[in-house]
């Protein structure tokens, strides 16, 4: 993301590790499966193992890759949203345009302090304006708590010029 001169970070993050943990356990429970099977097709433990590996090692990179790939940023004036390292997609807006900002956690994501964070913006269609998985996203929401006053004191003082 490249900033505007006078432009400041307030939060970058990524999706949390805790939050893909499911998307590990998934893929464990494939690899097992994909082992079991090559083994009792190949009448043998080795292709098994092989393959349990093999599909395990593919789980952990497609996790890492989607985690690190995805980059949430607040910056003073803008939220943005950047995933891709190939193909890009880059979702940002306005902050003065956040009319809300809610998250939410179910159980299992409340033990693991993960959670979404949703921001509602005015004027606009793309209703998936949403950080997923970030680690204590209580935090987040006060990180654009601490950004929008800034933003309103900008507002007023452009309405006195």
């Amino acid at each position: 993301m490249n900033l505007q001169p006078g432009e400041k970070v307030i939060y970058q993050g990524h999706p949390s590790w805790r939050a893909i943990l499911s998307f590990y356990f998934k893929g464990a429970v494939v690899a097992a499966a994909a082992g079991v099977l090559a083994g009792l097709i190949n009448e043998g433990v080795g292709l098994g193992i092989v393959t349990f590996v093999v599909v395990i090692a593919i789980v952990i990179l497609i996790g890492f890759v989607k985690r690190v790939a995805t980059v949430y940023t607040i910056t003073d004036r803008r939220l943005n949203i950047k995933r891709g390292i190939i193909a890009r997609r880059v979702q940002e807006t306005r902050l003065q345009r956040v009319q809300n900002v809610n998250f939410s956690q179910g159980a299992l994501e409340r033990l693991l302090q993960v959670g979404n964070v949703d921001f509602d913006t005015a004027g606009t269609d793309d209703s998936d304006f949403t950080f997923y998985g970030v680690a204590q996203p209580e935090q987040v929401v006060q990180h654009v708590e601490h950004a929008t006053p800034i933003i309103t004191g900008l507002q007023g003082e452009a309405e006195h010029t």
